[in-house]
C-alpha cells in the first residue's frame, strides 16, 4: 500500500510539474537588473490610447515632431517666419520625381511623356555608371590578387623548380 501511494504520489508530481514543462516549456526568467512595470489601469491604458491615436491622426495633418520633442523632454528646433525649420534657412527645395510625375499626369499623356522620359533616361543613366563602377571595381582587385600572387613567387622557388626538372633530366639521360 506505501508503495502504491509513492508511485501515486510521483505520478502526479510528474504530470503537474514535469510533463507541464514540456508541453509547455516557460520561458527564460529576466536577469536580476531588470525591474518589472507596473500594470496600466484601465483609465492609464485608455489615456494612452487616445493620446498615440491623437498623435498618429495629426501627423497625417502636420509636423508633429516639436510635439514628439516636448513629450521626449528635448527642446524643439526653432522655425523661420514661414514655417519652415532653422536649417534650412530659405533652402526652397527642387520638387521631386514624384511631384513632377503628379503634375504632368493632370496635364494628359501629352505632358506626362516627357516627364517619364526624363525619368527613365535618368535611371538608366544611373544603372550605368553604378554599373561602371562596379566593374573597374573588380579590374582593380583582380589586379591586385594577381599582382599579390606574383610577389609571392620568388626567384628561388623558380630555380629550385628548374633544377629538380634539370635533375630528372639527367636521371632519364643516366638510365639509357
Amino acid at each position: 500500500m506505501v508503495k502504491l501511494k509513492q508511485l501515486w504520489r510521483k505520478f502526479s508530481n510528474y504530470v503537474r510539474y514535469d510533463l507541464k514543462e514540456i508541453a509547455f516549456p516557460s520561458s527564460l526568467p529576466d536577469p536580476p537588473h531588470i525591474k518589472p512595470r507596473k500594470k496600466l489601469t484601465l483609465k492609464e491604458w485608455l489615456e494612452v490610447i487616445k493620446k498615440a491615436s491623437r498623435l498618429y491622426a495629426e501627423s497625417w495633418k502636420r509636423d508633429i515632431s516639436d510635439d514628439i520633442d516636448i513629450l521626449e523632454g528635448r527642446t524643439p528646433q526653432g522655425k523661420t517666419e514661414n514655417g519652415q525649420k532653422e536649417g534650412k534657412e530659405g533652402y526652397e527645395k527642387e520638387p521631386s520625381t514624384l511631384e513632377d510625375i503628379a503634375v504632368a499626369a493632370r496635364g494628359g499623356m501629352e505632358t506626362l511623356r516627357p516627364v517619364l522620359q526624363r525619368v527613365y533616361v535618368t535611371r538608366a543613366s544611373a544603372y550605368k555608371d553604378a554599373l561602371k563602377n562596379f566593374i573597374e571595381g573588380y579590374k582593380e582587385g583582380i589586379a591586385e590578387t594577381m599582382e599579390s600572387k606574383d610577389s609571392l613567387k620568388s626567384p628561388s622557388h623558380e630555380d629550385i623548380s628548374n633544377l629538380v626538372k634539370e635533375e630528372k633530366k639527367e636521371e632519364k639521360k643516366e638510365e639509357k
